[in-house]
């Protein structure tokens, strides 16, 4: 709370430069985000209105990870772009004492910056949503920049944004929400990282004519565009499906500096201050009754929560560092007789939506996958492997699985041991490259390999461990699927409502 008095006595010194009652001069230590060097013309006046000086320690970077140890503090106080993430790691830690007291001094939405041709390319089927910048990005369309999530803030806002908007469950992630299937394709376009704000500015000017997008804080984007320095001004564009908001709270770490601390925080609210960091940074001012220019919308649309939880960030985390790798997906589909009809239309539209062909989707086969489909009766009927950032790859992926040839028997575990040579020869080529197997069947298996018999040459030297997910279609065996996916470090589905879901839960993620 900003006491009445203290708040007068700063807004009268900063318009008219008078001095305020001597205050005792203090220095405070704060470990503060990168983000904030455009705030150290502020700090003089800071030193001659309240006495206290702030030295900024900006060598970090980790004000999103890892910079705060709760217990641990070498600074009387923090100024980063969210404590969200410190938060979680106080409750995890086990930590019971009092929270160091936090205030929000003012605002940015982690957005999208877009050059012209790109958004109004996106903008062709409606308003943008990250849906529509993730299969642009799979499709080898969209190229961008974003700093390191484990490095800088804005980029853990970014990627959670993503990742909760993806989710689109309308709450904070969960641990079951976590899956690189609903990110991989939009960071197939993260051709730019960097560990701060700054430094992807630097980058993203070097290589503005390979760029198409920034995805960064508001006020970043919009001093780029006041600088000069483009060819031409980013759009700011605020996906439709939601946004992480960054509010550069200032934290204080040492008890005994509670009163400079009340001191620099009543400064920083007041109405000429809240004013000036509008203007000078282009962030928005904490105080909705602050006057805004024309640049920064009244709203930004629809908010997303951050987790709750710390092993929920931290999963998001460790998905986000496995989608660098492209994976290679091999597909067992069953062509036996009986998935004809209604069977074979469900399996060929989840093909057509995967293939980029539906509605946007944030799970789409992507620019650097590999994809190999097996179809299968009695025996293997056909093998064809697929680029997926070729449109024309995928149009005969399309047309591979639009072929009316099925077989009255299933050779269910033949067909997979089938897939496993394949598997053998692409890590063969490629030790690196994460490999998986999805099979799907709407059968018994009545021909070749029983269950057991596969399961038993799992055990043979020189097998690869690559795990088989298997969706249940139809008359299935499930709890031979079920004891084989897990024999294998795969899982499970029964997709009888929703094929289409199932092949985008287990496309080559895990």
């Amino acid at each position: 709370m900003v006491r009445p008095l203290a708040a007068l006595c700063a807004a009268l010194a900063v318009l008219s430069g008078c001095t305020a009652t001597p205050q005792v001069p203090v220095t405070l230590r704060v470990l503060a985000t990168p983000e904030l060097a455009d705030l150290a013309p502020l700090l003089p006046d800071l030193r001659a209105d309240t006495g206290v000086d702030l030295q900024l320690d900006m060598d970090h970077g980790l004000d999103a990870v890892g910079a705060l140890r709760p217990g641990q503090y070498r600074h009387d106080a923090a100024w980063l772009s969210s404590d969200r993430y410190f938060q979680l790691e106080l409750t995890a830690s086990g930590y019971t004492g009092p929270r160091p007291p936090s205030t929000s001094i003012m605002l940015s939405p982690v957005v999208v910056g877009m050059k012209r041709a790109t958004a109004e390319r996106l903008r062709a089927g409606g308003p943008i949503s990250w849906a529509d910048i993730a299969a642009s990005a799979a499709a080898g369309e969209l190229r961008f920049g974003m700093a390191e999530p484990r490095r800088s803030g804005s980029g853990l806002a970014a990627l959670v944004g993503v990742a909760t908007a993806a989710a689109d469950t309308r709450r904070a992630l969960q641990l079951e929400d976590v899956t690189c299937n609903r990110v991989r394709g939009l960071f197939a376009g993260h051709t730019l990282r960097a560990d701060t704000s700054a430094a992807l500015v630097d980058g993203f000017m070097t290589r503005e004519s390979e760029l198409d997008a920034l995805v960064a804080p508001e006020s970043t984007l919009l001093s780029l565009n006041g600088s000069g320095r483009l060819a031409e001004p980013l759009e700011i564009v605020y996906p439709t499906d939601g946004i992480i908001q960054s509010d550069f709270p200032f934290l204080l770490l040492d008890p005994a500096q509670r009163d400079a601390y009340d001191r620099v925080v009543d400064w920083l609210l007041t109405e000429p201050v809240q004013r000036r960091i509008m203007e000078q940074t282009a962030r928005r001012p904490i105080d909705p009754n602050v006057p805004r220019p024309p640049q920064l919308p009244v709203t930004t649309g629809n908010a997303l929560y951050f987790p709750d939880r710390l092993e929920v960030v931290d999963a998001l985390l460790a998905e986000y560092e496995a989608v660098d790798t492209p994976t290679h997906v091999i597909f067992v589909l069953d062509f036996s007789g009986s998935m004809r009809g209604d069977r074979i239309a469900a399996l060929r539209a989840a093909f057509v939506q995967l293939s980029g062909e539906g509605e946007a989707s944030f799970v789409r086969f992507h620019a650097g996958e590999r994809i190999t489909v097996v179809r299968f009766g009695g025996e293997v009927l056909a093998e064809r492997e697929f680029a997926a950032g070729d449109p024309a790859e995928l149009a005969a992926l399309r047309e591979f699985v639009d072929v009316d040839s099925f077989d009255g028997r299933t050779a269910v575990w033949s067909a997979t041991e089938h897939a496993y040579g394949i598997a053998a020869r692409v890590l063969a080529t490629d030790a690196a490259r994460p490999v998986s197997i999805v099979l799907m069947t709407d059968g018994i298996n009545n021909a070749g390999l029983t269950a057991d018999e596969f399961l038993e040459r799992l055990d043979v030297p020189g097998r690869p461990p690559v795990p088989v997910f298997t969706i249940r279609f139809g008359e299935a065996d499930a709890a031979e699927l079920a004891r084989v996916a897990t024999a294998t470090g795969g899982r499970s589905v029964d997709a009888d409502i929703d094929l289409t879901s199932a092949f985008e839960e287990f496309r080559g993620c895990h």
